[in-house]
């Protein structure tokens, strides 16, 4: 089975809760006996002291300055021995010097194998406090934890102490593995209900952080398949929320350029179909004799149409593809750009003529010198005006005004007409997009010729901008930089932009 992002991050977040939960089990437990530790010494300590104070008040004085303790005065402390031992949960034992038990009570539960102390213990008692694990020298069958004092009298004549036997008080590591026992059971029970609200709780955060990417692969498997529709939901502001974002921001970029692919294949197919279907019945009709020879010529000169059609369409495509592999290059020269203007002007002075169309600006025109690529401001000026000539109005106006500042050379094409409405100017220089999509007036364009102008000009360190009053005029203006004396060639696209006003 294929490991998601989401059962690894899962186990992950599932094995650190684990290790958690183990780690502090670890740290209370040492804790928790250490606190057993010590609480149960301070009351081992502190009952032995209680029943050595009272052993030492029954003490018999047998010579001056000799006291011992009888079997017959430790039996009148078994009671009192009894309560002490079953309420800590101990045995507790007076001795005398030599190790013999006189006195004890059990509250362990254990019975002890023998009933005397080894003078080594009874030792360490007399001299200092004991505490330690022991088993009593074989009294016991395992290590218990052992606490002994000394049983102290005061001497009459000097007031010194003087050690008349012992008291040690034991308890079994079993109250201790009770404890341990009760208190993992309690950790173990807590933790499992702990673990499964926090698993709970990281599979729903999980489930929640993993879902927008698998919303995000889904539609991705859709912009596979051709479908661009699909959007990912933007659930917030962090990394997956701005993720998300973007990836809508490249699902309508990519539906945008599939609109357009599809746009331009089929404005490609058509533009290539019309005039090869024209060309291909033309000919056919003069080889196989449909067209009489006086009208031959005529039909030729429009085969003749049709090719020079079909040239410009894949010099215009040669040309986008330049512009996108960044390989369009200017060949910078010294040229009238006014001798341009009107060897363009020329080419459409038949389709002028069929429309009675008016030169306007051109009446007093000089020449002007500029610095520049002759080819591409030729294509530039012959997109304008084809462009003009396609859309002005029967008996309407051109206009073509140069103007020479002193930063730059400014040329103006106007053409009367329906002009361009208000809300598709911005989008007028966009790639492949098309005013008259009707393709009533435009029948030969593909939206590439306002876009190829704007991409020469920029180049050259200018730009274009329209303007129109809807049912008025649409006007082009561009402008070019004037090179100074000893500065560098211009540039490409956007290198003299700060040339700007």
């Amino acid at each position: 089975m294929q490991k998601s992002l989401f059962r690894k991050y899962l186990k992950i977040t599932s094995f650190t809760i684990l290790i958690s939960f183990f780690l502090l089990g670890l740290v209370m437990l040492a804790f928790s006996t250490s606190n057993w530790q010590e609480e149960k010494q301070s009351l081992l300590e502190r009952n032995v002291r209680s029943v050595a104070s009272i052993a030492a008040q029954s003490t018999v004085k047998v010579s001056d300055g000799e006291f011992v303790i009888t079997r017959e005065q430790g039996e009148k402390l078994q009671a009192f021995m009894t309560a002490f031992a079953e309420n800590i949960d101990s045995d507790i034992f007076i001795a005398d010097l030599n190790g013999s038990v006189i006195a004890s009570a059990y509250g362990s539960g254990d019975t002890p194998r023998q009933m005397n102390i080894s003078e080594e213990l009874v030792s360490m008692a007399v001299n200092s406090q004991y505490i330690g694990q022991t088993s009593m020298d074989g009294m016991y069958d395992s290590p218990r934890y052992a606490v002994g004092a000394p049983i102290s009298v005061t001497l009459a004549e000097d007031g010194t102490q003087a050690p008349v036997g012992v008291v040690f008080a034991s308890c079994s590591f079993r109250s201790f593995s009770d404890y341990r026992s009760n208190l993992l059971q309690m950790f173990l029970l807590a933790a499992v209900a702990a673990f499964m609200v926090s698993f709970c709780i990281v599979w729903l955060y999980s489930y929640s952080l993993v879902k927008p990417l698998r919303d995000m692969a889904a539609a991705a498997r859709s912009f596979g398949e051709g479908n661009f529709s699909m959007r990912v939901p933007v659930t917030g502001n962090d990394e997956i929320g701005q993720l998300a974002i973007a990836f809508n921001n490249m699902a309508g970029s990519l539906s945008t350029s599939e609109s357009v692919r599809r746009n331009f294949i089929a404005n490609v197919s058509h533009e290539l179909k019309t005039p090869m279907t024209t060309i291909a019945g033309f000919i056919d009709g003069i080889l196989d004799g449909t067209i009489p020879p006086e009208k031959q010529r005529h039909y030729l000169q429009i085969v003749s149409d049709e090719v020079k059609r079909l040239s410009r369409l894949v010099r215009t495509m040669l040309d986008l593809s330049r512009i996108d592999s960044g390989e369009l290059h200017l060949r910078l020269a010294r040229f009238d750009l006014t001798a341009t203007i009107f060897s363009a002007l020329l080419s459409f002075e038949k389709p002028i003529e069929e429309k009675r169309l008016e030169i306007r600006g051109l009446e007093d025109a000089e020449s002007l010198f500029v610095d520049g690529d002759p080819d591409m401001l030729h294509q530039v000026m012959y997109n304008l005006i084809e462009n003009a000539v396609k859309f002005t109005n029967e008996g309407g106006y051109i206009y073509l005004g140069v103007t020479d500042r002193e930063d730059r050379t400014v040329v103006c094409v106007r053409n009367s007409g329906p002009g361009i409405a208000s809300d598709e100017v911005p989008l007028i220089f966009d790639r492949f997009y098309k005013t008259d999509k009707s393709r009533s007036k435009d029948k030969t364009g593909m939206g590439l010729g306002l876009y190829i102008v704007r991409t020469i000009i920029r180049l050259h360190g200018g730009e274009i901008t329209v303007s129109s009053v809807e049912n008025e005029y649409c006007q082009f203006e561009f402008w070019l930089p004037k090179r100074k004396e000893n500065s560098p060639q211009l540039g490409r696209e956007g290198s003299a932009k700060e040339q700007k006003n």
